[in-house]
């Protein structure tokens, strides 16, 4: 390969790797639905899942959930909450939802953009809570789910930091005045792991898993509906 086509190459990789790092929190994922979704009518509960992968593969799962109901998913598959509160006005309070459920903060506990605390997970977290808020969108705050080690990240002790975030959280949800959403209690096991017939790989739900998440939410949806 000559200096010409190898520069030439370099360049390329280069423009890629800015691109992306122009899109880092990637608003474009949902840009063409949002413009595409009409204002909601009169007594529409509309609900917007705020998330990671967990929440971008509950409508791969069971897209009739979804459908069935006024929920909008707006998981993106590896993000961290900073990259959450960069997009939360975008993909929901733009769309004018009810209700929001957060669920977000493994990807940080794994350092999928970086070194995270636990106390900047949840400011990051209180953050698009009192964005949706100050907004008039009812917030529920969902516990991470829980997880022994991650495949992709290994020695990054979600064990022990997953259930020291979610005390932080259910904290300030209790503060504020804000449903809970406990997960966690209800899908872990006694090495603080997700139940094996919950999960696929240890940190993602399977259809069962995705089942029993579905009846928690639709408990604390109902009270949500149900508050002034």
């Amino acid at each position: 390969m000559n200096k010409s086509n190898f520069g030439i190459i370099l360049l390329f990789h280069s423009m890629l790797i800015l691109a992306n790092a122009q899109d880092w929190a990637n608003l474009n994922r949902y840009s063409e639905e949002n413009a595409a979704l009409k204002f909601p009518i009169k007594g529409e509960q509309r609900v917007v899942f705020m998330g990671n992968s967990i929440t971008d593969s509950w409508i791969k799962f069971h897209p009739e959930y979804f459908e069935d109901h006024s929920y909008i998913d707006r998981g993106i598959s590896g993000q961290t909450t900073p990259q959450m509160l960069l997009r939360f006005r975008a993909d929901v309070i733009d769309l004018k939802p009810v209700v929001v459920i957060i669920l977000a903060g493994t990807n940080d506990i794994a350092g999928n953009t970086g070194p995270m605390t636990l106390e900047m997970i949840r400011d990051n977290i209180i953050s698009m809570a009192e964005l949706a808020r100050v907004n008039g969108v009812k917030v529920i705050l969902a516990s991470v789910l829980p997880a022994i080690e991650y495949p992709w990240k290994q020695g990054m002790d979600p064990a022990n930091k997953i259930p020291a975030l979610n005390k932080l959280l259910q904290k300030y949800a209790l503060q504020e005045g804000i449903i809970y959403l406990d997960y966690y209690t209800a899908m872990v096991n006694k090495q603080s792991g997700l139940k094996t017939d919950l999960t696929y790989d240890g940190v993602h739900p399977n259809r069962a898993g995705y089942d029993l998440m579905e009846h928690l939410a639709e408990k604390a949806l109902q009270v949500a509906f149900a508050a002034p």
